[in-house]
């Protein structure tokens, strides 16, 4: 072999070892990428959470009752309800409903929750129906989450039986508060025991005009405000049956010896209680006839009475109430 063969020969020897030694090094780069990129998924992206494995469960302290979370917990509980699908569409109501939510959540004292249907009248668990919802916690609290309701209705409403039952437990028997405001007395004619419950039924009414009244319990909570006697412009009712003298404490009554002899001929004994308390059960029921005209939820006055009546109904508040004479 000459010395040309023997140098080429070495040559291409050379490069083939430099050739074999670039691929194994292309090898060995290629496959650290793969290996970053496989590392890269498996991480979660800048600012992004972790991914929780799928068996993984929430802790308990995550999670609120019926699986979840109650941003209120700890707090005292307003219903206001407002179902009129049935009855008269008070002009007041929208207002009335937004001072009363506005009173508690700036006081701090309560959070409401508001509502113009019925559905959450109840003691059954809420699910949902229809093809995304269907048998699932779709977020709706039954009576046993709140502490007192605030009834703005009117008509007979769209309770079932069992709907009334529970109602009328959640007093009685749970020892809760109810406070109904103004039309209270012509909901739910054709359910006898509401009468008993809020203290009777409306039997007519006077015309928003100024009315003379006379505070009877000057110590109930929220009406010194009112002085011993005051003149007050709204659409106040009378009462009649299951309503009698001695079923509940009179706190605010009308002036009888200031009316015309014909609207006294409405109410001949002149007992004519405009806001009262009573008990019913182990509960407390708050009934007024405030509240027609919305400027009556604009007095600082009408304001602090609701509000201290809340209070009261939610047991925050201790009183006595002695049911009045007989």
């Amino acid at each position: 072999m000459s010395g040309k063969t023997v140098v080429g020969a070495v040559a291409v020897a050379t490069l083939l070892a430099a050739a074999v030694g670039w691929m194994a090094l292309s090898a060995s780069a290629l496959a650290q990428p793969a290996a970053a990129t496989a590392a890269q998924q498996a991480a979660p992206a800048l600012g992004q959470p972790a991914q929780t494995p799928r068996s993984a469960a929430p802790t308990a302290a995550a999670v609120g009752g019926g699986g979840l979370r109650d941003p209120y917990a700890g707090k005292k509980k307003l219903l206001i309800w407002a179902d009129v699908q049935s009855g008269f569409h008070h002009d007041d109501i929208n207002h009335a409903m937004a001072v009363i939510e506005r009173l508690g959540r700036e006081s701090g004292a309560y959070v409401s929750v508001i509502r113009t249907d019925s559905q959450v009248i109840t003691k059954k668990p809420i699910l949902g129906y229809g093809t995304r919802y269907d048998g699932r916690n779709i977020n709706a609290r039954n009576l046993d989450q709140y502490d007192a309701i605030f009834f703005l209705g009117a008509g007979e409403g769209t309770l079932n039986s069992q709907q009334k039952t529970d109602l009328l437990s959640f007093v009685k028997d749970d020892g809760k508060g109810l406070v109904v405001g103004h039309a209270a007395g012509v909901a739910f004619f054709d359910w006898p025991e509401w009468g008993n419950l809020i203290g009777g039924f409306m039997g007519s009414e006077y015309g928003v005009r100024p009315t003379q009244l006379i505070v009877d319990d000057p110590n109930f909570p929220g009406v010194q405000g009112f002085g011993k006697t005051f003149t007050f412009s709204d659409q106040f009712p009378v009462m009649k049956e299951p309503y009698v003298k001695g079923k509940v404490h009179t706190i605010i009554r009308l002036d009888a010896s200031k009316l015309s002899p014909e609207d006294r001929a409405r109410r001949p004994d002149g007992d004519i209680p405009i806001v009262f308390a009573l008990p019913y059960g182990k509960g407390r029921v708050f009934n007024s006839g405030f509240g027609h005209p919305d400027e009556t939820w604009d007095d600082p006055r009408v304001q602090k009475m609701y509000f201290e009546a809340i209070k009261w109904a939610m047991g925050m508040t201790k009183v006595p109430i002695p049911l009045d004479a007989k």
